[in-house]
């Protein structure tokens, strides 16, 4: 393999550029290629901030990935095989690769390049370990390691030829962050991979993401999609798969915002949908995120202090750098954009490709700019993008790339840390540095390291440690050392910090499972804490129950459940410790005494439980299902039963898998709140002597077989998305929102329904020939953009399928297109302009 190491022998002036009254060099009609200071002149950046020239070419190519090690250097992905020309013919050819550059003066500018691994077709990801990295090339993930002290690889030994398998490179796994809890987690993956005992595993994980992923100072994983800028997760990874009978609608994948804005300063026609109207305003600027990518969460004092917790989404196709402000609602993340109609980071220069972002040791906001024409994969540009690239000259050159830092104003580079040579006290103390950096990094390395004699000064700082974070990274360290000790956990449990006590309990999990007197302590513990939990720790305690005896764990979550249970979050983390007594919890909760008057939480909850009794498929309880609907007077909570049994037999892939000696006596009744086709779905579970249902695809009104388990996952996603505005019934909630029951809107034109939900409606709207205006209603029904296009297309099937609505089912198809084809509407529409741009529509599909 070829291996050079190149001594910058350039003279590269550091450039610092601020806003100044001039503003930055406006656009011209040509993008011509820049040098980097050219460049520099075209940034309009926030107050306070300048920016400053790291790397660029020769240094530095085409980078997409961007990370420090210990001792400050920065690591480079170089993917140079992307998109150089129209045909992308580099993409097949080894010309990719992994290059660490140093800054050996201490001036702030990157002078040394070592060329880590050459010879790589489109690499991808990179997490640094030990002396080396995985690295993913070629379709596939690699451990390489140094093994002389070159820094230039000698071993590279295949880990998972599954990884980025697809090929595609919008649409592969892809990033690698180090999560707290010491697995390295991947965008665009359901994989995770973590060294332990001397040899790497791999387990699957939830999907996330696209581009880029990152976690915040609490370990939650930070992600997005192209159109969509920023999702994360609010619950620790693999709670959340664990119950098969259940499909949760929350907790993973949980949008902190509909805000899809942006705001160039250029002019961007060359981007895929240009030439749909709305994409564009009336100075050719993007309205909205169409590649938004790699959030990075800013953890680092150097900022002020308003700037700690931010996350900066970075958009390639607009040429900008969002800055979000998250802030935390009791269990969940909220954001929003803190300066509308201005940009954090935004260039005039259409060749600013922001691509992948890290906080570094210094604290500054380091930035990989891809610097080239072409961002669009070419298995997915247009006609009209083509011809865009072609016009304004954006195929060539490629081989280009800059690495930008933002400080602020007045920033002196200092040297860079040398974490490699901290002694073990030395790690330790660093767990409770200010910045994020520094306290993963010294993790990592007394992970690594495993001295024993580390342990002691860790178990002290986790009990006795003066700042939150440094305690919690202790006991993330010990963890991945392997020296989880119960007494430690033990002990914590009683600590004032819902941190501390939800990371003790998820720690401890596996220990009180193996032996019987930690968990009786554990026990004694977790049951005094109730009634009077907080939101966070009935999280994580709903989330930890799954490993109680019987008793305990339906005693511990009928409480959390009767305290939390209008949080949908909540429901869903009861329901993932539940599988296989599922049937044991419903009859606590129906015997607990609070159940008399119907509220939307106790509905959700009662037919999740009933859906997830039928996908269990133990006849007798089943059984115990229908007999427990079988009252005298059926009320609110036999009518929900019996609605989710008739949902489950719908979609049920064995009919009649529920043997019972006759008829059951609630089929014959004339009181029972279904129509005669959902009295055949419910009946599709059963079998008796002379009746056993057909085995074959079941149809119901205007729903094929395809479509029914499209309404029946419709029905979840609506009782934690919608119901609680038209309620469960769809009769509509009053303060809240109209009904959907016999609703034109809802019966009606499927795009306009996917408007609706895409991009939200305000004002007054007519329903049945009845005006709904505030207060009667919310004033705006927000958008559900955040939604991918399948469940959109579920909750869309469900309404106009339930409560006597008969419509054809929406597929996901046509909410994508609908939303492509209406990008820009960053708005809600109101009930006339809606009704208005679909007569457009209509008459522009016209001969």
């Amino acid at each position: 393999m070829f291996r050079r190491t190149l001594l910058c022998c350039t003279v590269v002036l550091t450039f610092l550029i601020s806003c100044k009254e001039s503003g930055p060099l406006p656009e011209t009609s040509d993008s011509p290629p820049r040098t980097p200071e050219e460049e520099a002149k075209t940034f309009q950046l926030e107050d306070g901030f300048e920016i400053q020239l790291v790397a660029s070419e020769p240094l530095v190519e085409s980078p997409v990935i961007i990370q420090f090690d210990e001792d400050g250097r920065l690591w480079v992905v170089e993917m140079r095989g992307y998109m150089n020309d129209m045909e992308g013919s580099e993409e097949h050819q080894p010309v990719g690769s992994v290059a660490i550059l140093e800054d050996t003066d201490a001036d702030g500018m990157m002078d040394k390049r070592t060329v880590y691994l050459d010879s790589l077709i489109m690499p991808r990801a990179l997490g640094l370990f030990k002396s080396g990295a995985l690295v993913a090339e070629n379709n596939a993930l690699w451990i390489t390691q140094d093994l002389d002290g070159d820094w230039e690889a000698d071993s590279k030994i295949l880990l998972d030829s599954t990884y980025a398998a697809n090929g595609i490179p919008e649409h592969s796994d892809n990033g690698f962050v180090r999560g707290v809890d010491n697995w390295f987690y991947s965008a665009k993956s359901s994989l995770r991979y973590r060294f332990q005992n001397g040899a790497w595993i791999r387990d699957s994980t939830e999907f996330r993401g696209q581009w880029g992923i990152s976690k915040d100072d609490q370990g939650r994983l930070i992600y997005n999609y192209n159109w969509s800028q920023l999702h994360g997760d609010l619950v620790p990874p693999n709670y959340f798969s664990r119950n098969k009978n259940h499909k949760p609608s929350s907790g993973i994948d949980h949008g902190l915002t509909i805000d899809r804005r942006i705001y160039p300063i250029r002019s961007n026609p060359a981007i895929n949908r240009g030439y749909i109207q709305g994409t564009l305003d009336s100075a050719g600027r993007l309205l909205e995120f169409t590649s938004a990518c790699a959030p990075t969460v800013y953890r680092s004092g150097l900022f002020p202090d308003e700037y700690l917790g931010n996350v900066f989404v970075l958009e390639n196709a607009g040429n900008l750098i969002k800055r979000n402000v998250v802030k935390e609602e009791g269990i969940l993340l909220e954001a929003h954009d803190p300066n509308p109609g201005r940009e954090f980071l935004a260039s005039t220069d259409e060749r600013f490709r922001p691509v992948q972002a890290t906080v570094g040791p210094d604290g500054g906001l380091y930035i990989a700019d891809m610097y080239q024409g072409i961002v669009q994969h070419g298995s997915y540009m247009t006609p009209y993008l083509k011809e865009q690239t072609k016009l304004r000259g954006l195929d060539a050159p490629g081989h280009m790339g800059r690495i930008w830092r933002i400080v602020p104003k007045g920033f002196d580079p200092a040297d860079s840390p040398k974490l490699s040579k901290a002694s073990q006290l030395e790690l330790v103390a660093y767990l409770s540095h200010e910045d994020g950096w520094y306290r993963d990094m010294a993790q990592r390395l007394l992970i690594e390291r495993d001295d024993p004699e580390s342990v002691v000064d860790l178990e002290d700082l986790a009990k006795n440690g003066r700042l939150e974070l440094g305690r919690f990274h202790a006991l993330w360290t010990l963890e991945g050392m392997g020296k989880i000790n119960p007494e430690l956990l033990l002990g914590l449990l009683e600590s004032d910090s819902d941190l501390l006590r939800n990371t003790s309990l998820r720690q401890i999990e596996i220990l009180a499972s193996q032996d019987p007197k930690v968990m009786e302590r554990l026990e004694e513990v977790v049951l005094t804490w109730s009634p009077n939990l907080s939101e966070k720790l009935a999280l994580q305690l709903a989330l930890s129950a799954e490993i109680f005896s019987g008793a305990t764990k339906i005693g511990l979550l009928v409480d959390i459940q009767n305290q939390y249970g209008q949080k949908g979050l909540i429901r869903d983390a009861i329901l993932s410790s539940l599988e296989g007594e599922e049937y044991a919890f419903l009859q606590a909760l129906l015997e607990s005494g609070s159940w008399t008057e119907s509220h939307p939480g106790q509905e959700i909850i009662l037919e999740a439980l009933t859906m997830a009794i039928v996908e269990n498929g133990k006849s007798e309880e089943v059984s115990g299902l229908l007999a427990l609907a079988n009252a005298p007077q059926l009320g609110w909570k036999e009518e929900v039963i019996l609605g989710g049994m008739a949902i489950k037999g719908a979609e049920a892939e064995a009919p009649g898998f529920v043997e019972v000696g006759k008829k059951p006596e609630i089929l014959a009744r004339k009181d029972l709140p279904m129509d005669e086709a959902r009295i055949e779905m419910l009946k599709r579970l059963f079998s008796w002597p002379g009746y056993q249902p057909e085995n074959k695809p079941l149809a119901a009104g205007k729903l094929d077989e395809k479509a029914i388990k499209q309404f029946a996952l419709g029905r979840t996603k609506y009782l934690n998305s919608c119901a609680g505005c038209h309620g469960s019934n769809g009769k509509g909630v009053s303060r809240m929102g109209p009904p959907l029951a016999g609703s034109d809107w809802v019966n009606g034109d499927e795009v306009q329904l996917s408007l609706i939900l895409l991009h939200g409606i305000e004002g007054p709207i007519e329903v049945s020939g009845r005006k709904y205006d505030a207060p009667d209603i919310l004033p705006v029904m927000p958008s559900h953009s955040t939604m991918d296009d399948g469940d959109i297309a579920a909750i869309l099937t469900y309404i106009r399928n339930e409560w006597g609505n008969q419509a054809p089912p929406v597929t996901g198809r046509t909410v994508s297109s609908t939303r492509h084809l209406n990008q820009g509407r960053v708005y809600p529409w109101s009930a006339a302009e809606l009704k208005k741009h679909m007569a457009s529509l209509a008459s522009a599909s016209k001969p």
